[in-house]
């Protein structure tokens, strides 16, 4: 049930309390099964924080401000919600980081959650005036609905760049609980590496299954 509060005439979504059970996970693996959801996305091929990601990140964290912006002056005011991404490569095996191809190679689609009242009609009123400060780069993101359903998760703690071990665990854990790997690799970075020590940063690892 949505609680939204009320601050100056705005009603204001709070979307990380509202979604909490989808974004949060422990240190041990489990299995949850998660909603639809709209969701600003951007596709894109290269390395974790080359020019092409960074590029991307930009022109979507500029659209979802841009939105918020655009609802808290119609009178519907929501939190920017925290990045995610997935991540795959071409040969569609399992995602083992240990025989992962050049990070180059890597595809990414980097995606920020929306409130379920957004619609095409916002997106596309707030594109031309971002796309004047940022670039046609801002019309490659797309609104979409992301159905991820039955997954495992766990939480990682520490530099991106450590994944493996947590990634193995993931997956021994899927194998030996009657599961098997679909679908792409999934991230949810709950820290900023702006601000945190690297070995504080926590991300969410999750992995959509199915039964064996």
């Amino acid at each position: 049930m949505r609680t939204p509060s009320r601050g100056e005439g705005v009603e204001k979504i709070d979307l990380r309390k509202e979604l909490k059970r989808y974004y949060t996970a422990g240190k041990k693996p489990e299995v949850i099964d998660v909603p639809p959801g709209k969701f600003l996305s951007i596709f894109g091929r290269g390395e974790p924080a080359g020019d092409i990601y960074c590029s991307g990140l930009e022109a979507l964290y500029s659209m979802s401000y841009a939105l918020k912006f655009s609802c808290k002056k119609q009178g519907k005011d929501f939190t920017v919600m925290t990045l995610e991404g997935l991540w795959w490569w071409d040969d569609l095996t399992a995602f083992d980081l240990q025989q992962a191809p050049p990070r180059s190679e890597w595809n990414f689609k980097s995606m920020i959650r929306q409130p379920d009242f957004v619609t095409q009609k916002m997106v596309d009123d707030v594109r031309p005036g971002v796309r004047d400060k940022k670039g046609s780069i801002v019309d490659e993101v797309i609104l979409e609905t992301f159905h991820e359903g039955l997954s495992a998760q766990v939480m990682h703690i520490g530099p991106y760049s450590e994944e493996g071990p947590t990634v193995k665990v993931l997956h021994d854990f899927i194998r030996g609980s009657g599961y098997k790997v679909r679908g792409r690799h999934h991230e949810i970075y709950l820290g900023d590496p702006r601000t945190s020590a690297p070995s504080k940063l926590k991300t969410i690892i999750r992995q959509p299954v199915e039964r064996a």
